[in-house]
């Protein structure tokens, strides 16, 4: 539980985290609509029960978090650059594909360009018409699994989720079609993926009720709402819109305290539920462009055994671990992440597009949002959560 507990800070991250292939969408709700009535509990089985796996669509973004408009051009900032921070901000529009686990296409339609992120099993391209560039990303042969190995056990005690991600395979589990390669999948920022973060991390911190109903993307919807139990945090509630045909998350509104618009929505505007044609996961670069080759590390071959595990002190509270060097201290809507001197992705710390957002503070600079507060400290320490900034600089002090 302490893990999935502490999700509730990287589903409002996913704008940072998914520099390259983010984009984020305004809920297009419509009139209330009359369905049978469904409790939350039901509502959360028919997403845990989607059998969706193809569709196509339009996803639109609304981000109302208190921030500037982030300049795309000017000094220091690189013609066709895409900063992450840039979907922080106002409306933005993308067409995505889906069909299956490893095949997906992204097209962020920006006023005078595309940018396209296509996924087909091992090879992952990015495409920017601004300047006519890609990357093209390989992914090395998966290395052969030992033919003798035992099979990854939990302990007798460890509870199974109940709310599994539907066609998604373990991390640590190689599959049959899973590149063992730290390759990209088709983990797109669409609702589903957006909805899935925050339901992984439902637990005695959160309210979860049915509201009423609504129509998105011309299909009704039941809605699911999640209203956080904390004092301490920015976010009032979140709002997730559920196809009441097929389970498939439609729509997530996640609204501020004290905000009364949506401060950051993601939805669908158009879905189309067949499977997309194949030949649009083959990107071939545009006449005259940049290609950039890179070939993915292989990573290694996890082991099939579950390691001995130490019972936790109930007693003390000792921050969890994520990442390299990376800590979580508090639980649910409350936690901060933080990440030492020289850990911090690039986007957070060396963004001349993020530079002009943050605001000067003792010690540092720091990024105040209506639903985000990140603290880049000058020792270069990253502190960031859905919490007021003065959070943050609690948590530095105390380290």
């Amino acid at each position: 539980m302490a893990r999935t507990r502490q999700r509730w800070l990287p589903a409002l991250l996913i704008p940072f985290a998914l520099a390259i292939a983010v984009l984020l969408g305004s809920v297009q709700a419509g009139a209330t609509v009359s369905l049978p009535p469904k409790t939350a509990e039901e509502i959360l089985a028919m997403i845990a029960r989607t059998e969706v796996r193809a569709f196509s669509g339009t996803v639109e973004q609304t981000a109302e978090l208190g921030l500037p408009e982030v300049p795309t051009s000017g000094p220091g900032i690189a013609p066709g650059a895409v900063s992450a921070l840039e979907f922080l901000t106002g409306s933005h529009t993308a067409r995505v594909y889906v069909d299956g686990p490893l095949r997906a296409r992204l097209q962020v339609l920006d006023q005078m360009a595309e940018r396209d992120v296509v996924i087909n099993g091992a090879d992952a391209w990015f495409y920017n018409s601004r300047d006519n560039s890609a990357t093209h990303l390989t992914a090395p042969a998966k290395p052969t699994v030992p033919e003798k190995y035992e099979p990854r056990m939990l302990p007798p005690d460890m509870p199974t989720p109940d709310m599994p991600t539907p066609d998604m395979p373990t991390p640590d589990m190689p599959t049959p079609d899973m590149p063992t390669p730290d390759m990209p999948t088709p983990d797109m920022p669409t609702p589903e993926a957006m909805a899935s973060r925050f339901l992984a991390a439902v637990d005695a911190s959160t309210e979860v009720t049915a509201s009423e109903s609504s129509t998105v993307a011309g299909r009704s919807a039941y809605s699911l709402v999640l209203n956080p139990r904390s004092t301490e945090t920015l976010v009032d509630s979140v709002t997730i819109d559920v196809d009441s045909e097929t389970g498939l998350p439609l729509g997530v509104e996640v609204r501020a305290n004290g905000q009364a618009e949506p401060a950051y929505s993601l939805a669908y505007t158009q879905l189309d539920l067949s499977t997309p044609d194949a030949e649009l996961f083959n990107f071939t670069p545009p006449p005259g462009a940049t290609v950039t080759e890179k070939v993915l590390p292989v990573k290694p071959v996890p082991s099939m055994t579950m390691p001995a595990m130490p019972v936790p002190d109930p007693a003390v509270a000792e921050p969890e671990v994520r990442g390299p060097g990376a800590t979580v201290t508090g639980k649910g809507w409350d936690s901060v992440i933080s990440l030492p001197a020289g850990s911090a992705p690039a986007e957070l710390t060396s963004n001349p597009q993020l530079f002009q957002a943050l605001q000067p503070v003792g010690g540092g600079r720091a990024l105040a949002t209506s639903l985000l507060s990140v603290l880049i400290l000058d020792d270069g320490r990253v502190y960031a959560g859905m919490v007021p900034l003065e959070r943050l600089q609690s948590a530095a002090a105390a380290q």
